[in-house]
């Protein structure tokens, strides 16, 4: 039995479709185009072919005028943060989950709250402790001190336990019976069966760290640790001068890295959001 379309579910995605949609054109048709033009208002939403060589130009360009570094520069440093956000979380958040999950210690699910209870912290509540701490260890304006505080996760904590506890007994018995240690354990048949929560971790903390702004503007005052998203914000002047073809350009390209990473592990992420509790 066939169903009817359901019109009103798929134009009420349409339609919050395009308005997701219309800034990121916005966007690029006005990369497309001169400052000036820009400046003046005069921005139309057709872009201009003869426009397009602006994204290769916007890769070397950057605010030389404050000591900053060009466009690529800042796209690697921020998918190098981006990357060691993803996996640092991923490795303590899985390590943490297995020892909540299957080890029998003192206060063990007292462990287990206090870390779920730092999500009740707001970030604004824990920066400037964290900020000192950094500073004491002499991690400013290092690539050290721009991840490693923003490798700890409870969410992920969490999210590895509910699937950790989801392993059947039969499968932990038959680990022991084979004589597989814990560790064994962990990486031959806990990191397999958690794939999928692996590839939906990974595409969510990427994007998290790739979206970073208010940390790496105070830890990072160096020029060289500059990520995109810093500058852009830093290509924008109080002046007429700002270059905003330049800059949505830069938002473009800014855009595209995460933007892959989703639609390269579309099908993996989509499973891990969906399989969590299975």
């Amino acid at each position: 039995m066939n169903r009817r379309p359901d019109y009103l579910a798929h134009a009420v995605l349409i339609i919050g479709v395009l308005i997701f949609i219309f800034p990121i054109w916005v966007a690029f048709a006005g990369a497309t185009q001169s400052a000036g033009a820009i400046n003046r208002g005069d921005l139309s939403l057709i872009p201009r072919l003869s426009g397009l060589p602006v994204f290769i130009h916007a890769l070397g360009f950057g605010n030389t005028a404050k000591g900053g570094v060009p466009i690529w520069h800042m796209m690697m440093v921020s998918a190098l943060m981006a990357l060691g956000i993803a996996i640092g979380k991923i490795a303590i958040s899985s390590i943490s989950a297995f020892a909540i999950a299957f080890f029998r210690f003192p206060f063990r699910m007292v462990a287990f709250w206090l870390i779920f209870i730092t999500l009740m912290l707001p970030v604004e509540v824990r920066i400037i402790p964290t900020y000192s701490v950094m500073s004491d260890f002499h991690l400013i304006n290092t690539f050290t001190g721009l991840t490693m505080p923003l490798i700890a996760s409870a969410t992920a904590t969490l999210l590895f336990r509910q699937v950790f506890l989801a392993v059947p007994d039969e499968l932990v018995e038959a680990a022991k019976l084979d004589g597989a240690g814990p560790m064994r354990f962990f990486f031959d048949i806990l990191l397999p069966v958690s794939g999928a929560n692996l590839a939906a971790l990974f595409v969510i903390l990427f994007v998290y760290g790739w979206n970073q702004y208010l940390w790496p503007l105070l830890v990072a005052t160096n020029g060289r640790l500059d990520t995109i998203v810093l500058g852009i914000v830093q290509l924008i002047t109080s002046d007429q001068l700002t270059p905003w073809n330049l800059v949505m350009a830069a938002t473009i390209l800014a855009i595209v890295p995460p933007v892959f990473v989703v639609v390269a592990m579309q099908r993996w992420f989509v499973a891990g959001l969906t399989e969590v509790d299975k």
